[in-house]
């Protein structure tokens, strides 16, 4: 083996074997159980940042694991065409050639984006196979590819077929930059500094006016009513008479509806239909005109008057306040936070706008995805997601699924150019059922790239075809994915799979968090604190990375990164490197099973790796594999390494062969266990030292950690007695190492010991096993008894019901010791003065802050606690 562990030269080695060898990609076996698991698809245009790797790793350590426990595991890859997000991307480059898309058309455009996806569109499975991920690649699907574009028009028309998706003029959110209809999960909403505008709005017969609040006084020339509460004192006897409405100087109706919340404002609410949701409500209720005055860029229309037409929002904003103040009807601004809502994509602020669109009816198809979740078919983890799913589930509305871009699945209606009628189809119809024109056109709209994205639990295993796999790896097992697309796309995959399957989609979701800085700060190109992970995995490599993170991330939790959590993940490494290293020095050939004398180290770290092989299977299955690598991480370097490792030495060094063939067999056992309970976190080096060992351990192994049986717990290994005595003889070595630690003695100093024992059992453990102090405390003699006096000039420790006492004479300068220890005490209880004094002060007590307070009565049992530490050291010392 190399002196050092070099990530680099093995990492791509088994990546490509693992890859040639075919352990990625199950066929269908009735003999097995599947678990399946389905890749998230990140988008078509994306590159690797810190949240794929989270998400990523997560995902493989379950397959890796699942695989090597015996089910039948596939991990489905794929990619997602993202609209709107490709068609920008491509769109920019075309605005650097100083054209438009509409200077291509819409064929040359579509041409131009498959190209670009061709070309650039896999960068990120390339990544994630850097990261390690065990994807069956060759089930790679795209959401755009035949048979998911054949899946999409089959629901789009059985849907339609079925009354649940329709046609409409409806108010939308509209992504003014974006040119296109957003649905309400893909608005965020932020708060904003806003303004509460005041404005009279005087009564037609002349006998007063009234005022309404308003946010967007831009929109005034589209009011067409004046709404209040009819249970309101101060205006019900104003319902069915009329106001001017100011600039437009048209006559428009007060009317009561129970909506109106008499708190807000004046109580007086201007209504615009056709630029706001409620009112759009409002408006159909009480049969109102609807008119529009912003575009589809978000300026104004001739219809808000031609002083107004081509403005933008703002500048509309300004010139109708100066217009309303030369009227005299500006009642007054006042500062309003008030929450806007933006485009997911670019952060342009969303229009409200009236326009034809596809829409889903949601509450048929929630009802049953409720259900589910209820009577725990389908298990939220962490548990406290359950409750947002279900309230945004109990209070769905209708989904807008049209979209007015280019890129994506097109909608398959079809019009007839002569009498207009509609035909929804999955290709274009010969000819007009109703007229016979043979003229047909498709609309013009895409749909939602979430839309495709929703069948992605049956789309990708073959549906509508009865494909082997739809058969056998539906429903899938365990989705993960982060709580932000919890409405954009899990329930939408529980929804339509109960529709088209009647099966859940996966039985289990773990939600975990985000990847934020050490600051707590989400990671972002803006505040550039989000660092390239595959930087991380030239530095560190792959398995260090993935160590780190998973490490440092609890269940559920967001993750927070800075470089100084790498060192846990390589220091990791170089650690297994060297104990492999050092496990294979010298050795020749399989140590002989029918050869040992196994003594207490050999069952102490035997039972100890059945405890925590219990642990990590525990865990493991829990999905709490932040536990599992606190776990592996305590096991291998706090007790393999620095415990059995270093006992072995004697052994493995030494003359008796049993005791050698002994040590080497335990080793190996014990490291080919470890790897392979380690490797669903750490694929790359846990295979390399696997296939370095593997011809040590014996020929019942597999070719390949990767398809190697996860270990089984072996209760017969593990005694509690031995542990217990191990256990003492750990805490007597710790505790012979602090007593020359006290003195300032060498560590290699050798020294002889007196141990005080409460039972004659532990006499003959110490005499059995008096060499394993001899090698880790260098205690040349040993003097142990039950009865056994203190000798003089001692100084001693206690461990669980033993005492051990280091006699000093000869050892040290007693008298320097005293005076070392005697400076020692004084400056303490000086300090310990001081600190008395402020906490027997009433006035410090109940004046300072609980804080400094609280750190005074810390200090106090710190300091406390050496004094007696100092004052026990002089006892010893006479």
């Amino acid at each position: 083996m190399e002196k050092s562990y070099n990530p680099k030269s093995i990492e791509k080695k088994w990546y490509d074997v693992w890859q040639k060898k075919g352990y990625f990609s199950p066929e269908p076996d009735s003999s097995k159980k599947p678990f399946t698991i389905l890749m998230p698809p990140p988008n078509v245009t994306g590159v690797l940042h810190m949240g794929h790797v989270l998400n990523n790793t997560l995902q493989d350590i379950l397959i890796r694991y699942k695989r090597m426990d015996g089910f039948n595991a596939l991990w489905v890859p794929g990619t997602d065409h993202a609209g709107i997000a490709t068609q920008n991307m491509v769109e920019k480059d075309l605005a650097k050639e100083g054209k438009t898309r509409f200077d291509l058309g819409r064929e040359k455009l579509i041409e131009r984006i498959w190209k670009w996806k061709e070309d650039k569109g896999g960068i990120i499975l390339e990544q994630l196979k850097q990261l390690g991920c065990s994807c069956d690649w060759s089930r790679l699907r795209f959401t755009m590819d035949e048979g998911l574009s054949e899946a999409v028009k089959e629901v789009f028309i059985r849907l339609y077929e079925k009354g649940l998706i329709y046609k409409g003029k409806r108010i939308i959110n509209w992504c003014p930059r974006c040119t296109t209809a957003l649905a309400n999960d893909e608005v965020e909403h932020e708060e904003e500094a806003s303004k509460l505008y005041e404005v009279y709005y005087p009564l037609a017969d002349g006998s007063g006016k009234v005022t309404i609040a308003t946010t967007r006084p831009e929109t005034m020339m589209a009011d067409v009513a004046i709404a209040v509460n009819p249970n309101d004192e101060r205006y019900k006897d104003l319902i069915g008479r009329e106001v001017v409405l100011p600039i437009v100087h048209k006559k428009i109706p007060i009317i009561g509806d129970e909506y109106v919340d008499m708190s807000f404002g004046t109580g007086c609410l201007k209504i615009t239909p056709a630029h706001d949701p409620n009112d759009f409500e409002i408006g159909q209720k009480h049969n109102l005109d609807f008119v529009s005055i912003i575009d589809e860029h978000g300026k104004m229309t001739a219809e808000a008057g031609k002083e107004f037409d081509g403005l933008t929002r703002e500048e509309a904003r300004e010139k109708v306040i100066a217009m309303l103040k030369d009227e005299g009807v500006f009642c007054s601004e006042k500062d309003y936070p008030h929450t806007v809502g933006k485009c997911y994509r670019c952060n342009t602020i969303i229009e409200p706008f009236l326009s034809d669109q596809w829409f889903v009816s949601m509450e048929p198809l929630a009802k049953p995805a409720i259900e589910k979740v209820k009577n725990g078919e389908i298990d939220f983890q962490p548990s406290r997601w359950t409750k947002v799913y279900l309230h945004w589930m109990e209070n769905v509305r209708d989904w807008c699924i049209s979209r007015q871009i280019w890129w994506g699945h097109r909608i398959p209606a079809y019009y007839c150019e002569d009498c207009g009628k509609m035909v929804v189809a999955k290709s274009v119809p010969s000819e007009c059922s109703a007229c016979g024109c043979k003229k047909l056109t498709q609309d013009e709209d895409v749909l939602d790239t979430w839309f495709s994205s929703a069948l992605w639990p049956f789309s990708t295993l073959g549906w509508p075809d009865d494909s082997e796999d739809l058969q056998y790896y539906l429903p899938t097992s365990t989705l993960i994915t982060a709580p932000e697309i919890i409405y954009l796309w899990v329930a939408r995959m529980i929804m339509t799979t109960l529709e088209f399957k009647n099966v859940v989609a996966f039985d289990t979701v773990l939600l975990h968090g985000i990847v934020r800085d050490e600051l707590g700060r989400k990671m972002s190109k803006s505040l550039g604190n989000s660092p390239n992970p595959l930087d991380l995995i030239e530095q560190v490599g792959a398995d260090a990375l993935r160590f780190a993170i998973i490490y440092h991330t609890p269940k559920g939790e967001d993750s927070y990164y800075s470089d100084k959590i790498l060192e846990t993940g390589r220091n990791f490494t170089n650690k297994l490197w060297n104990a492999t290293r050092y496990i294979l020095q010298g050795i020749e050939q399989a140590p002989s099973k029918d050869n040992l004398q196994l003594e207490l180290a050999d069952k102490w770290i035997l039972g100890r790796f059945n405890q925590v092989l219990e642990h990590v299977r525990f865990n493991y299955e829990k999905l709490r594999f932040n536990d599992v690598a606190t776990s592996l991480l305590d096991f291998v370097w706090k007790e393999f390494c620095s415990w059995y490792l270093e006992l072995s030495k004697e052994r493995i060094y030494g003359e008796n062969a049993t005791r050698k063939n002994t040590a080497q067999y335990v080793l190996l056992e014990i490291m080919q266990g470890a790897m392979r309970m380690l490797h669903p976190i750490m694929p790359f080096i846990s295979e390399e030292i696997f296939e370095k060992i593997r011809p040590f351990v014996g020929d019942d192994l597999e070719e390949s950690i990767t398809i190697s049986a996860f270990p089984n717990v072996d209760n017969s290994l593990i005694d509690e007695a031995i542990i217990k005595g191990m256990s003492l003889i750990q805490g007597s070595i710790t505790t012979i190492r602090n007593l020359k630690k006290q003195v300032n003695l060498s560590p290699a100093k050798e020294v002889k010991i007196y141990i005080k024992v409460a039972e004659e059992e532990q006499v003959a453990l110490f005499e059995e096993y008096k060499q394993y102090l001899q090698s880790l405390a260098n205690c040349f003699e040993l003097v142990v008894a039950v009865d056994l006096q203190k000798p003089a000039q001692a100084i001693a420790g206690v461990v669980e019901n033993v005492e051990i006492y280091l006699p000093l004479a000869g050892m040290v300068d007693l008298q320097v010791e005293r005076d070392k220890l005697q400076k020692q005490l004084a400056k303490l209880e000086k300090e310990f003065k001081v600190i008395s004094g402020k906490l027997s002060n009433d006035k410090f007590v109940n004046s300072a802050p609980s804080e400094i307070v609280a750190k005074e009565k810390d200090k106090y049992a710190e300091v406390k606690g050496k004094m007696d530490k100092v004052e026990g050291l002089l006892k010893g010392l006479g």
